[in-house]
């Protein structure tokens, strides 16, 4: 198969940094399939994409659902002779602080977060192992390198994405499969637009080049290490911050 053909599986696929990932992945030439809990976002998508004149597979799907999870894995490797590369982008925030914050907000933000990513990245890896190639990127956060006051669940979240991400990079290596971390900043998504304008004012204050970043400036990132160019860079975390983190 030629590099470029290969598929690239993006979660969280409908909107945001998801929607830049998956065309940024089809203008290098991927086949790209997208997963989304949302069905509506979803057929919004696929219209964005059809106007970029591309087309992508989607699938609505709650990746907290294993079974369901897995068998849409397995059935893309089965059609595209396997998974070339995994984006795990799909991710929740419940904020509280610590002391109001319940077991659920913590449950359901490891599990769509964290929990999740190690499924896809269990099912995406036999592929890649059989193919001796695999491109495994997942999307951490500044919060996870930093932590972040009232995100105790989301960045013990996007921490232990960074720790699943090295160790499967030292386990997967000698098969040609790199894994790496995105940990973007602050970027403009319908998440970040909800704030409000004083914290983003004081955000900005403690970012060097005192601006947000776009969907697009993370999509680039992830795409040059889905990339061919990028074959020996792997256990590594990106930050995508305008120097936030360093």
């Amino acid at each position: 198969m030629m590099s470029d053909k290969r598929l690239a599986v993006v979660t969280g696929a409908a909107r945001g940094i998801g929607r830049a990932v998956v065309l940024a992945l089809l203008k290098q030439g991927r086949i790209v399939a997208g997963l989304d809990i949302n069905a509506e976002q979803l057929k919004e998508l696929e219209e964005v994409v059809k106007q970029a004149g591309f087309s992508c597979e989607t699938y609505c799907v709650d990746i907290t659902d294993t079974d369901a999870l897995t068998e849409i894995l397995e059935s893309l490797a089965a059609k595209h002779e396997g998974i070339g590369i995994l984006v795990n982008n799909a991710g929740i925030t419940r904020d509280k602080l610590l002391l109001q914050m319940s077991n659920e907000d913590f449950d359901k933000v490891i599990d769509v977060n964290l929990r999740a990513a190690f499924i896809a990245m269990r099912v995406a890896a036999r592929s890649m192992v059989r193919n001796k190639f695999g491109r495994i990127i997942s999307l951490s956060s500044v919060a996870g390198v930093m932590g972040n006051a009232g995100q105790s669940n989301y960045a013990a979240s996007k921490a232990g994405l960074i720790g699943l991400t090295k160790t499967v990079a030292r386990e997967l290596a000698r098969k040609n499969i790199t894994a790496n971390c995105v940990a973007p900043g602050f970027i403009v998504t319908e998440m970040t637009d909800k704030l409000p304008d004083v914290v983003k004012e004081a955000a900005k204050q403690i970012i060097p080049l005192r601006r947000f970043g776009s969907v697009d400036d993370v999509a680039n990132a992830v795409a040059f290490l889905a990339s061919d160019e990028a074959g020996y860079i792997t256990g590594q975390v990106l930050c995508i911050d305008g120097g936030m983190a360093m």
